[in-house]
């Protein structure tokens, strides 16, 4: 949003005509925008307006009802942390003890109304003018934030008297492009980590395809994962780390939240690899980005299927408090040699016209291969792909 079409939202008219517009849908937006013009609205604010009503759509899925107070940037949304994600750093702050946190990267102010939300106060910062000015508006109705444009770093965090830190630094290119160098981040990692030096309790969101050898020695590294999708790698350091360094995943999913740590004694080592048994686990994204699909083979009694793929097998199905949510388990029906027609012979001799296929470790193409197959048929199947023992098979599965 350029500055000119923020003044036209903010005046009474704009934000007006901006909470008056019906739901977004697209179909519907040119000629919406022309009934506005006819109507004697600026050309100008209604292209604000509209852009707003579609983002608006578009951040539901992360701010919930929120998102309806609000405003946003295409690249503000894009890195904005989903309000259930904000709720647990806001969490780790207040278990930790901290009243007063400095975000130094606050954004479109996500972070920052999690934290107001679990009653603690938040100087949020942005180098941005228009992202501060935005989040200035999205952050209106909590006086517990202060939103000042600048650079956060440049903070004299001990005049200011804030007891911990957050920061998610930029991972894309004004162009849109990620970054994958953490030197080129905006700011840089290395200058945010050593705001710890200063005030220990420091927490980082990051991008989960950090390597963990390049992870910090003193962090608790967790990847997070929201209904199937891991949406960030978080670094937490001092008292927002309780248990110590270490490698955790956290799995939120239809509303509840599952943890999973490495275990000191090695139950996270590699697991033994066998043959696929009568059951099959796949280990939820933020377990296998962690390092802990060992972890969850150690719970069910199980091995690996092939020492590259991170699926688990077992011969009888584990106790649900074992692997749920953390894992999705599978029945085997079935254990066939990749091929095509092979395939497509076993779809159709049992009426399969509805297929989700699953794949690891394997080049095939999943709609490619459903175009192939030409399946027909009243029922439903679920087929995963992968390598057993270094061979690729098919595996006829039902969920369990």
């Amino acid at each position: 949003m350029d500055d000119a079409g923020l003044v036209k939202l903010l005046s009474p008219d704009g934000w007006a005509l901006l909470q008056a517009l019906p739901p977004y849908d697209e179909r519907f937006a040119l000629p919406l925008a022309e009934r506005l013009q006819k109507d004697g609205f600026d050309a100008g604010l209604v292209a604000a307006a509209l852009t707003q009503s579609r983002l608006r759509a578009k951040a539901r899925g992360k701010l919930g009802d929120f998102a309806e107070g609000m405003l946003f940037t295409v690249a503000g949304l894009e890195q904005a942390t989903r309000l259930e994600v904000a709720a647990h750093h806001a969490r780790r702050y207040r278990d930790a003890g901290c009243g007063y946190v400095a975000d130094l990267t606050c954004g479109l102010g996500a972070d920052a109304l999690a934290m107001a939300g679990v009653g603690l106060r938040v100087l949020a910062t942005d180098v941005d003018e228009t992202t501060a000015a935005l989040a200035t508006v999205n952050l209106r109705a909590f006086p517990e934030v202060q939103v000042r444009m600048g650079d956060g770093l440049a903070l004299d965090l001990a005049a200011e008297g804030v007891d911990g830190v957050y920061a998610d630094p930029a991972r894309r290119t004004g162009t849109g492009r990620r970054v994958f160098d953490p030197r080129a981040y905006s700011p840089p990692l290395d200058e945010v980590l050593a705001v710890r030096a200063t005030v220990p309790a420091l927490g980082l969101k990051l991008g989960p395809g950090i390597a963990h050898r390049d992870l910090p020695h003193d962090a608790e590294a967790q990847w997070v994962s929201s209904d199937g999708e891991v949406v960030e790698l978080g670094l937490w350091f001092g008292p927002l780390a309780p248990d110590g360094p270490g490698r955790s995943a956290l799995v939120l999913r239809a509303g509840s939240a599952s943890a999973l740590r490495a275990d000191p004694d090695g139950e996270d080592d590699a697991p033994p690899v066998g043959p696929v048994g009568g059951y099959l686990y796949e280990p939820d994204g933020a377990v296998i980005r962690a390092g802990l699909v060992g972890t969850i083979a150690h719970r069910v009694r199980g091995r690996l299927v092939d020492p590259t793929i991170a699926y688990v097998t077992s011969d009888a199905l584990a106790d649900r408090t074992a692997w749920q949510p953390l894992a999705t388990a599978y029945r085997v029906l079935d254990d066939l040699p990749f091929g095509l027609k092979r395939l497509r012979t076993y779809l159709r001799e049992r009426g399969v016209g509805r297929l989700t296929i699953k794949k690891r470790g394997t080049a095939v193409v999943p709609e490619t291969l459903r175009r192939q197959l030409d399946l027909r048929g009243p029922s439903e199947g679920t087929v995963v792909l992968t390598r057993v023992a270094g061979q690729q098979r098919v595996l006829v599965v039902e969920p369990v």
